[in-house]
Formats: C-alpha cells, structure tokens, sequence
C-alpha cells in the first residue's frame, strides 16, 4: 500500500501561481510513477501530468502545457506540481496518484490515490 496526502490548494486569483505537494508513505516511493489528475465540477477526473519513477520523463495534458511542472523529490518522498498562470478553467479538486511503472505515461489507470485538494481560481 502507498499512502498519499496532497497539500498546497487554495483560492487564487487568475494569473498567479500554486504548488500542490503530494507526500507519500508506505512503500518505496522512488518504485512508483507519479501522477496529477484534476476533477472539475460536472466533469469526469483526467490526468493532467504525469512523471517516471526516475524524473527524467514526464507527461503534460495540453491544457496544462507550458505553465505546470511535475516534479519528485525521492529523497522527501514528495511529489510537487507547479502552477504558474492559473486561470479560472483550472478551478478542480487535484489528485495525486500513484501506479506501478507500466503502460504509456499518459495511462489514466492508476492504484492508489490521494484525498484530494481544492484549486480555486477566480477571474
């Protein structure tokens, strides 16, 4: 079992920036791809970046391209997202996730979750 806890959400304005921290427990965490999803209201949950056991690949949705970064620390046993140019569209409950390394990076079909952590953005 890994256990996730995702931290970092609040409300923002259009424009600025968030890091969502995603800290992990259980087994080894340096085994596992790691990845974000999001879940807006009325809408079904999508990954939006995803990254290798190793950091050195990772994967981006293309509405989040260019102004999210995914990254791990395997030594905290952390996974942090950077959000920079949040818009209102953005506005979602974030997941961390994790699964074992197989499959296309982008694969939505993870094992173990988070509880989730709200990302408000106003216009």
């Amino acid at each position: 079992q890994v256990q996730l806890v995702e931290s970092g959400g609040g409300l923002v304005q259009a424009g600025d920036s968030l890091r969502l921290s995603c800290a992990a427990s259980g087994r080894t965490f340096s085994n596992y791809r790691m990845g974000w999803f999001r879940q807006a209201p009325g809408k079904e949950r999508e990954l939006v970046a995803a990254i290798s056991t190793s950091g050195g690949v990772t994967y981006y949705a293309g509405s989040v391209q260019g102004r999210f970064t995914i990254s791990r620390d395997d030594v905290k046993n952390t996974m942090y997202f950077q959000m920079n140019g949040l818009k209102p569209e953005d506005t979602a409950v974030y997941y961390c996730a994790a699964k074992w390394p197989l499959g296309p990076m982008k694969a939505p079909n993870y094992d173990y979750w988070g509880q989730g952590t709200q990302v408000t953005v106003s216009s």
